[in-house]
């Protein structure tokens, strides 16, 4: 069973169609990227799944039960959201990431132990008693990561988190979100501009135009046989490692 399915999702902004998409699910322990060119409508589409945006017409579905105003804030703590510019508050760094588990009302208790955790496995263990002013972009955006992980959450969000960061910083972070999603039950769904992250985090790849989702499938099988134009035309940007099939997921379980 899918843990979020979409079914018949439209979404109208003044009069115009930002959303058409007749299905879409997210599987429980994928990573699934989301791609398409600026204005596809990536952005309102994640929003909507993370229950922080309502679409104008359709169904979502949390394993198998019909997400409605009744269970929306529920079901909407059972999910976390990272933002491409970390969203912290003038605090320290232990602070912001207890944030999300006070307004949650995790007990005290727990609240230490849990912020210790995610301390040590994103490497910012000697920031935490310091003010999030004085971080660097990436280190910024550890913090944020950190502070969604804390929820504990079945489904996670990353609106292009590496999006402003240089080279050999994203490519850490890139190295170190590989080895907390996969293998967790953790369903993951990101948006990126920058393809190179696909081969390396990704389980499954869906393609988006004009507020459709056009072609989903293993970023291989996609790469392999695209759809239309339109797919083509962004899978020419994908590194010659998607190619390959041994090279898929390399970072997955240490091996290649």
């Amino acid at each position: 069973m899918a843990l979020l399915e979409v079914k018949g999702i439209r979404y109208v902004k003044r009069g115009r169609t930002i959303l058409d998409i007749d299905a879409f699910s997210l599987e429980e322990g994928e990573v699934n990227a989301l791609i398409g060119v600026n204005g596809a409508g990536k952005t309102s589409f994640m929003q909507i799944l993370a229950l922080l945006q309502e679409p104008t017409s359709g169904e979502l579905y949390f394993k198998g039960e019909l997400i409605t105003k009744k269970n929306l804030f529920t079901l909407r703590h059972r999910m976390a959201f990272v933002f491409q510019q970390p969203l912290l508050l003038d605090m320290t760094v232990r602070q912001n990431i207890e944030t999300g588990l006070r307004i949650r009302k995790v007990p005290k208790k727990y609240i230490h132990q849990r912020v210790n955790i995610w301390l040590e496995k994103l490497g910012i263990n000697h920031l935490a008693n310091g003010p999030v002013r004085f971080l660097s972009g990436g280190e910024a955006q550890r913090v944020s990561i950190a502070r969604a992980l804390a929820l504990e959450p079945e489904i996670l969000f990353l609106d292009e988190p590496f999006t402003g960061l240089d080279s050999p910083t994203r490519g850490q972070l890139l190295f170190d979100l590989v080895k907390l999603l996969h293998g967790t039950k953790i369903a993951t769904l990101f948006v990126t501009h920058d393809y190179a992250e696909i081969p390396h985090l990704a389980h499954r790849l869906s393609v988006m135009d004009q507020g459709r989702i056009v072609q989903t499938g293993m970023p291989r099988e996609v790469y392999d046989t695209p759809k239309n134009q339109t797919v083509v035309q962004l899978l020419q940007w994908l590194p010659i490692d998607i190619k390959n099939e041994r090279k898929l997921m390399k970072c997955e379980g240490g091996s290649a």
